[in-house]
């Protein structure tokens, strides 16, 4: 199997495979994943929370270090000036995340929360090897993946997000793709070890307090949804690579939605 133990978050994603979020820019259009792709930048505000967090709880990844008082505004505020932004540029540089000092407890908040959670916590203890990239070819296509956290049959993901609640993060699969992630997981998985992943589950934590923790799987139909959507960013890829060209929405009829056919009724009604 090829694993890596030990690569960073910057050697991670700058490597050329298509990974899961860059298929789901290239299922929103392959357009955007090539601009994406060719103009990616370091992650800032919530993205720089999550990360943070993730090294907490999970005790591996990029470090972060509090923003010192000179490179704040009178208000408390990360300051623009040229100065601030060069300091920023090399603790980035230097593989650590700039954060707040009220972000700083955010994070010990969420990650006490996880811990004093007993099935993320049992999740944690059982799933002993940390942030493990495998590196494939799926379908043609090369890939990797990245678990958070890995036992060789079972993984586990761990989410920051504003709802945690089983209809909250519900909606975030949707919105987000998880499930594409989870099945872009289970595929690089499945073409290393000849075996599907046993499980897959998301550990879930509310950035805002009292940072309420969840831990879900997702059902059959999620798997369904998704396995059609993994081979369709795979189908684009290998389109998009042989053709050399990476097209944005191109031109279709549009249907009115349900929410709008609804509206459209009740004003009737009024009238």
């Amino acid at each position: 199997m090829v694993v890596f133990n030990d690569m960073t978050d910057i050697e991670y994603h700058s490597r050329p495979e298509l990974s899961s979020t860059g298929a789901r820019r290239l299922l929103d259009s392959p357009a955007r994943y090539r601009y994406w792709a060719d103009h990616q930048e370091p992650t800032r505000a919530v993205f720089d929370l999550g990360t943070a967090a993730h090294t907490k709880i999970l005790g591996t990844g990029a470090g972060t270090i509090i923003y010192p008082e000179q490179h704040l505004t009178p208000s408390g505020n990360v300051s623009t000036k040229a100065a601030t932004v060069e300091w920023e540029k090399e603790q980035r540089n230097a593989g650590l995340i700039p954060i707040s000092r009220f972000d700083a407890g955010r994070v010990d908040a969420m990650a006490e929360a996880v811990l004093a959670d007993r099935g993320a916590r049992e999740k944690l203890e059982a799933y002993t090897a940390r942030e493990v990239t495998v590196v494939t070819e799926v379908e043609g296509v090369a890939v990797r993946a990245r678990f958070d956290l890995y036992d060789g049959v079972s993984a586990a993901d761990l989410k920051t997000v504003r709802d945690a609640s089983p209809a909250g993060f519900n909606r975030a699969v949707g919105s987000y793709g998880y499930h594409i992630q989870g099945r872009w997981y289970d595929d690089a998985h499945l073409a290393e070890t000849g075996r599907r992943l046993d499980n897959f589950w998301f550990i879930v934590v509310e950035s805002t307090r009292p940072h309420l923790v969840g831990v879900y799987d997702l059902d059959f139909v999620w798997d369904e949804l998704a396995g059609k959507k993994t081979a369709k960013a795979r189908d684009l890829y290998r389109e998009c690579i042989a053709s050399g060209e990476w097209p944005a929405y191109g031109s279709a009829t549009l249907t009115a939605p349900t929410w709008a056919v609804y509206e459209g009724e009740d004003e009737e009604m009024k009238i």
